[in-house]
């Protein structure tokens, strides 16, 4: 299976979705993570069904809906999944929480994998998946930690989603994904460095280029790998960012 090159919509939050989905399709990028947090709310349908109709008349596909749905105690996912549904997208990006995982208590680890696991329930029923932001301050803030709450949440509704540590080389950060890699269904493409400075995403080719041979050799390869943050938050850069993403794919 061919990765599919692709646009996180939260690049461009300054943007609509039409003149995200033109950028997109003139950058030649095939697919889509629409933002929960300005581009398609939770729980508009009527706004999601048009960002739908905009993504399929730019020739696209929707990869994923990008929630910010935080697995808590009490937090309600039926709102994300109505947007997601009305989307038509078949992946949901979630949150392992908002707490590290050396820092959160058990009690608080424990409603964390209850609540994952109660709404990869309700998204499996709906023919949705979820996947795992893979970022620091959650429970999935490395390797090891992400497939340990992958395991114990157990659903085969749930997978991860893979982004370079922030400050980690490019061996470590391409080691973590090796470790994870069969559960990734997704990629978040850029480069920072040596903190969170926006690069262009040539600036750590070797990071990249070392990633590509790990998900082609990979058993099941993620399905999207989605350009976010470019230099600047800048529209003009993105055609330059998203040939360097599929020159690394080709």
């Amino acid at each position: 299976m061919s990765i599919r090159p692709g646009l996180c919509s939260v690049t461009f939050r300054q943007l609509d979705p039409a003149a995200i989905a033109a950028l997109a399709a003139d950058a030649g990028l095939q697919a889509i993570e629409w933002g929960g947090d300005v581009h398609v709310p939770p729980g508009d349908v009527a706004r999601a069904a048009e960002v739908a109709r905009l993504t399929a008349d730019a020739g696209l596909a929707v990869a994923s809906y990008g929630s910010y749905f935080r697995a808590e105690a009490g937090e309600d996912v039926t709102p994300v999944l109505d947007a997601a549904e009305a989307l038509g997208a078949h992946r949901i990006r979630v949150w392992a929480g908002r707490i590290g995982s050396a820092d959160a208590t058990g009690r608080e680890r424990a409603a964390t994998i209850d609540a994952l696991a109660v709404a990869a329930e309700q998204a499996g029923a709906r023919g949705i998946s979820l996947a795992l932001e893979f970022h620091g301050r959650t429970l999935a803030d490395d390797a090891e930690q992400t497939l340990r709450v992958l395991d114990e949440v157990g659903s085969p509704h749930l997978s991860t989603y893979w982004q370079p540590t922030v400050a980690a080389t490019d061996d470590v950060a391409v080691a973590e994904y090796r470790r994870i890699a069969d559960r990734v269904s997704a990629v978040h493409v850029f480069s920072w460095w040596p903190s969170t400075e926006r690069l262009a995403l040539g600036a750590r080719d070797g990071l990249w280029r070392a990633f590509a041979e790990a998900a082609e050799s990979a058993p099941l390869p993620p399905r999207d790998a989605l350009l976010e943050f470019v230099p600047g938050d800048d529209p003009s850069s993105l055609a330059a960012e998203a040939a360097t993403l599929r020159g690394y794919l080709g």
